[in-house]
């Protein structure tokens, strides 16, 4: 078999020796005679995975004593609604910052929930730019703040983070968590679905601070509220047990290669040699994207027309190289680079953009 290189969006590319010890464990695990997909979350055997699996969260990204670590369902989607049914209330309002289309999706769903404070929307730039954090002012009634790290389909990615003072921070890393160093601090609310960087589909991580959970509605649903899975270690009701045995893998991985510090220095590597290739194109690639905000885990581009976009996609996959087209949103082409996606990986494509823009420019 020969592994061509995967560069969608999500779910994405997992490490191979993740997906190598996955496949020997598929039907006996540690030989106790079952597999993982068919464990009971009530175990003794999840029981570690699951303790294992918060812990190294905690130790990877510097997570303080009073900071939850939560295992949840629903994707980052649900989150869009669980952040303000847990945090607003009555007249209070929130604030948004909208930088595209996901920033865009959490707010219309804070909006049918309660008040809602645009504070910065980036549509007059076509959601290629960010503001200043220093701009990023919280109003004194505010109950949070709520930012996307990274822009998934834009390619816009926050360098670093505003200081909301007493208003929590909130913030969707869906497509960036643990791809670099975090000041977790100074966030009350970090939450990311896993099947970006931390392996497939179907668990949400919830980074909440104590203080936050705590002033929680108490009028909600069991599942929709924050204390109740904090009361219970993400063990409310049966948790995603297979996708959170790969998480755990995935750390692992993680760990052994050197930590966040480690792979933010590979991830610039990676991200370099895309936009490097663009930049000596002479103009045949373009990112429409603000240079100083430019995501190092998508990166979107376009060519002279529409037909050379299609003409790269197809040449790019009979070199192995797939998912390249860009959101049917917004079209153009997309290189997603997550930390799984190896060296050579965008080595291999930055060698093909080369030689394609000497052929077709």
């Amino acid at each position: 078999m020969k592994r061509k290189y995967n560069f969608y969006a999500g779910p994405s590319t997992l490490p191979l020796p993740v997906l190598e010890q996955l496949q020997e464990e598929i039907v006996d695990y540690h030989g106790e005679g079952l597999s993982m997909i068919e464990t009971s979350h009530r175990s003794s055997i999840y029981d570690t995975i699951h303790n294992e699996t918060e812990e190294m969260m905690r130790e990877l990204l510097g997570i303080p004593g009073d900071f939850h670590v939560l295992f949840l369902g629903g994707g980052a989607t649900l989150q869009f609604a669980m952040v303000p049914m847990n945090l607003l209330g009555g007249d209070t309002p929130c604030d948004f910052v909208v930088s595209g289309a996901w920033a865009k999706k959490a707010l219309d769903d804070a909006e049918k929930v309660g008040k809602v404070n645009v504070i910065f929307d980036g549509k007059d730039s076509s959601y290629t730019t960010l503001p200043q954090v220093r701009d990023v002012e919280p109003g004194s009634a505010s109950s949070y703040v709520h930012i996307t790290s990274n822009e998934t389909i834009g390619g816009v990615q926050w360098k670093e983070f505003p200081k909301t003072g007493r208003v929590p921070l909130v913030a969707d890393m869906s497509s960036d968590i643990l791809s670099r160093p975090l000041p977790v601090s100074d966030f009350g609310i970090i939450y990311a679905g896993a099947q970006k960087n931390m392996g497939p589909a179907g668990v949400t991580v919830v980074i909440i601070r104590k203080d936050v959970a705590d002033a929680s509605s108490d009028g909600l649903p069991a599942y929709l509220s924050y204390k109740t899975h904090a009361a219970k270690k993400s063990l409310y009701n049966t948790p995603p047990v297979f996708s959170i045995y790969a998480v755990n893998l995935v750390l692992k991985w993680l760990k052994n290669s050197g930590g966040v510090e480690a792979i933010e220095k590979l991830n610039q590597k990676k991200a370099g040699a895309v936009y490097g290739s663009m930049k000596k194109s002479g103009g045949f690639y373009t990112c429409p994207v603000d240079p100083s905000v430019r995501s190092h885990m998508n990166i979107v581009f376009r060519l002279p027309s529409e037909d050379l976009e299609k003409k790269f996609i197809k040449e790019a996959a009979q070199e192995d190289m797939l998912g390249l087209k860009g959101h049917r949103s917004v079209g153009g082409l997309r290189a997603s680079v997550y930390n799984a996606m190896p060296l050579d990986g965008a080595r291999v494509l930055a060698d093909f953009m080369d030689t394609f823009a000497e052929k077709n420019g």
